[in-house]
């Protein structure tokens, strides 16, 4: 598709065809695979496709660090100036439907659930 390769490539579907797709297609650059694909996955790919040169990367959660960046998010949510989180709050279940928040999160029809511990 690039006539060549490209420098850069940023996969964040977590699918390994995408991810392979991402790697293979860099000529000599950086690969950063952002999103955990399934628990059992694998990724397939050439010995040789490592020695050009290529630099894979992976990122959990964008790196992010929580001791550090917790007390930043708390302060923005507090201020609701740059943090508006309950626009990703989709469903909200009591502890005893906590199978329902699975189920939500699996059949992707959610962006996040709050389980409710008292009811």
């Amino acid at each position: 598709m690039a006539n060549g390769g490209v420098d850069r490539s940023v996969e964040c579907t977590g699918s390994t065809e995408a991810m392979i797709s991402a790697f293979e297609c860099v000529h000599d650059g950086v690969v950063v695979l952002v999103r955990v694909p399934h628990k059992d996955a694998v990724f397939n790919t050439h010995p040789f496709n490592f020695l050009n040169e290529r630099t894979l990367k992976g990122t959990f959660f964008g790196n992010y660090k929580p001791r550090f960046d917790i007390p930043s998010v708390v302060e923005k949510y507090m201020n609701k100036v740059k943090l508006k989180l309950e626009k990703f709050i989709t469903h909200q279940v009591p502890f005893s439907e906590i199978n329902k928040a699975f189920e939500y999160m699996l059949k992707g029809e959610s962006i996040r659930c709050i389980i409710k511990m008292e009811e």
